[in-house]
Parts: C-alpha cells; sequence; structure tokens
C-alpha cells in the first residue's frame, strides 16, 4: 500500500488509521438509485463496495505534508480515548495512527501546522491527547489553523447540545492558545493554502500545496466515495447543506480533471491518492499505484 508521494519540492505522507466496510451505501448516499448502483458494481467492487453488506469502504487517515519550510498535518483523524457513536472508534486504544507517523519518519514534535479541514469527529480526533485524566494538545509544536466561521458554528451548537468532538478534541487547544480562527481562504506561505469548499459544513475547506499552481490537493469531506466522482450530485446524509456540496463538489472536480494536480482524497480506499480525469458527464480518479 502506498503512502509517500512526491509534488514539486514536497513529500506527501499518508497517515492510515482505520479501513474498513464503513456504512450502507444507500444509508450514507441516500438519493442513490439502486438501478445505478448495479450499473456501477463491476468497478466499485471490491474496492470501493463490500459485495457482503453494500456498504462504502472507506479509508480514514491524515496527510502530512513536508516541505522544505514547514511540516503540515491536514486533518486529525479519529483519535484515542475519544468519544464516539461509532462503536469502531468510541474510546478506542490502539497504536495505529501513531505507528503510521513514526514510520514516515515523524513524531508529534515535528507538526508545525495542523489544517482542520472541518470540525467533524473523524478529522479532529488526533488533536489531543488524553493525559492524566486530562486533554491536552498532541503536537506541542503546532499552530492549529481553523476556519474562524466553523470553529463559531460549532461552538454555537455545542452550547447548546454538547458534542464530545467539540469538547475533547477542540475547546481543549483553544483553552491552550494553541488555535488560529482564520479565514477559509487563508494561505500559510507560498506553498500551502485553503480553498472554501461549502457544503459538507458551513465553512469546510480543501487544501492546497505548490509554488508554480495546485500540485496537489486535499479534498477533506467535498468528497467520500468515488461514487460521487462519476456522480458529483450525490450528496451524502453527512452533508449539511446537499445542493451547496453538490455544486461545490463538481466546482472542484472540474477544476482539476485532466491536470496534473495530485488529487488527495481522505476517506477513498487505499491508495486513495490519483488523478482526475473525464468520464462522460462526470468524473474518475486514476488511482497512483
Amino acid at each position: 500500500m502506498r503512502t509517500q508521494f512526491r509534488v514539486e519540492d514536497a513529500t506527501i505522507h499518508r497517515i492510515v488509521e482505520r479501513e474498513y466496510p464503513f456504512e450502507q451505501v444507500f444509508k450514507f448516499l441516500p438519493a442513490l438509485d439502486p438501478g445505478l448502483l448495479q450499473e456501477n458494481r463491476s468497478w466499485l467492487e471490491p474496492r470501493a463496495l463490500d459485495r457482503a453488506s453494500d456498504s462504502v469502504i472507506f479509508c480514514f487517515q491524515s496527510y502530512v505534508v513536508k516541505t522544505p519550510h514547514h511540516t503540515v498535518l491536514v486533518d486529525a483523524c479519529i483519535g484515542n480515548d475519544k468519544t464516539s457513536r461509532y462503536p469502531e472508534w468510541d474510546r478506542k486504544t490502539d497504536p495505529t495512527w501513531m505507528n503510521a507517523l513514526k514510520a514516515a519518519g515523524l513524531g508529534v514534535e515535528d507538526i508545525d501546522f495542523v489544517m482542520c479541514t472541518h470540525l467533524h469527529g473523524d478529522h479532529i480526533g488526533w488533536n489531543t491527547r488524553l493525559e492524566n485524566g486530562r486533554w491536552v494538545p498532541t503536537f506541542p509544536n503546532a499552530r492549529y489553523l481553523l476556519s474562524r466561521k466553523e470553529y463559531e458554528y460549532w461552538s454555537s451548537v455545542h452550547s447548546k447540545t454538547p458534542i464530545p468532538g467539540i469538547a475533547e478534541s477542540v475547546l481543549p487547544i483553544i483553552e491552550a492558545r494553541k488555535v488560529d480562527l482564520v479565514a477559509s481562504d487563508h494561505a500559510v506561505d507560498d506553498q500551502i493554502r485553503m480553498l472554501p469548499t461549502p457544503g459538507h459544513t458551513p465553512d469546510h475547506f480543501a487544501v492546497a500545496i505548490g509554488r508554480k499552481g495546485d500540485a496537489a490537493v486535499f479534498t477533506g469531506d467535498l468528497i467520500h466515495s468515488p461514487l460521487q466522482t462519476r456522480y458529483p450530485e450525490l450528496s451524502s446524509r453527512a452533508d449539511s447543506d446537499p445542493q451547496q456540496a453538490a455544486v461545490t463538489r463538481r466546482r472542484f472536480l472540474e477544476r482539476y480533471c485532466d491536470t496534473e494536480t495530485l488529487f488527495c482524497t481522505m476517506h477513498f480506499p487505499s491508495p486513495s491518492v490519483g488523478y482526475l480525469k473525464r468520464w462522460g458527464d462526470g468524473f474518475r480518479c486514476d488511482y497512483l499505484s
């Protein structure tokens, strides 16, 4: 399973935490027609669709981008000891993610920036770790970059109905004064920048790297399954604004179709990374082997 890629003078590492059949496809993509799924089984199975359960197979992962100037973590995955409604994630204590970081030749102290594309639990979990019964920032030398609008939205929701992910993985880094609240088009430097991609959440952003344009992009959750690449108007049950998400998805896929931009997805099955090509009215991801 390939976990390292090069673009320009940057190295990209996939830091994989889990990969498994996540949820029944008709539940996750509620507008999906059974006939449409049948038409696409031949290329979805077995990598992206589990034949036995009709569940979408998701990879849960982070990316680390190492440039000559900075080492950046894009999304902080699930985390350990966290409260979750998913039994596979709830208070888990496995070393998988940390071992993958170590295998990439990195430690928590090497991360300069953590960029959270949005504030769902499987993208913020390793923001913090449990130490002597309290949540502390996992990356002691990092600045955490969050969309101000995204944070304010979830903070407001949390104040009315507590959200474990916000309590355990966001508020502790705010209290530790490790967070920079920024606009969703913020640039870290001349090589790393955010791209506003709303719809999945109110101020979701993608991340682009490259000095001469977008050499690679990291999608966050603007797209979840390869089926949505071919049919961008298929929105997931997790999208807060399904119509906006569909518009954002098609616009993003059109922008990078048939270009040399490396397309790095958060949830596509391994190897998760490739180049976008046109496929009829939609698109496909040609994976790197």
